[in-house]
């Protein structure tokens, strides 16, 4: 998981790990977080996101956020997505979240081939959150935020089951916003498809 950072760290360099989370929900925010680790103090467990349990990224997320050199957490709304679409919005996310960083990083590694134009050297890497440290530690710190986020929104908007599913096209998510309509945190540029044909 660190061998992408340690050329790196051998020259002295600073890296930042960036990743995403929620590009593919009918609702709420895409998440983006960038993560700096530190090369003296190697996080034990991370990984992509997406292999660890609820429980372990909760822990994970306390770890990082404690132990990491430095990190940032920034949404790009779905009234944003709606506009601009999800690809950009995405990059918006984490060019918010790298601005956001306390820490100016000598180099970005970026889950993915597409470049978000963050104004520094940037290393895209397909597939990062299961190849690189810092790239995995920003897929869990992106996808805990946005979970909670979700279960938030599950509160005021009840009839969804946001906090089952976190707005992601299951079934039971379909069928609700069929039985509802959309909600105010609903994309409404992915609903197209799914309410032009009722498909139940």
């Amino acid at each position: 998981m660190y061998e992408y950072e340690t050329p790196c760290w051998a020259k002295g360099q600073t890296v930042c790990g960036i990743d995403e989370a929620g590009r593919g929900p009918l609702a709420g925010p895409v998440c983006a977080a960038a993560v700096i680790l530190d090369p003296n103090d190697r996080i034990e467990g991370v990984n992509d996101s997406k292999k660890l349990s609820e429980k372990k990224r909760e822990e994970l997320f306390d770890e990082i956020t404690r132990r990491a050199l430095g990190y940032a957490i920034a949404f790009a709304s779905h009234a944003e997505i709606d506009e601009i679409n999800i690809l950009q919005a995405t990059f918006l996310a984490m060019r918010r979240a790298f601005d956001g960083l306390s820490l100016r990083p000598d180099v970005a590694f970026v889950d993915g081939n597409r470049d978000p134009g963050l104004g520094c050297p940037t290393l895209c890497i397909v597939k990062g959150d299961a190849k690189s440290a810092s790239v995995a530690a920003a897929s869990i710190l992106a996808k805990v935020t946005r979970d909670r986020y979700m279960k938030e929104m599950a509160v005021k908007y009840p009839a969804y089951g946001f906090e089952i599913h976190k707005g992601y096209p299951t079934k039971a998510h379909r069928e609700a916003i069929l039985l509802h309509g959309p909600c105010e945190i609903h994309r409404a540029t992915f609903l197209r498809k799914l309410l032009s044909h009722d498909d139940r």
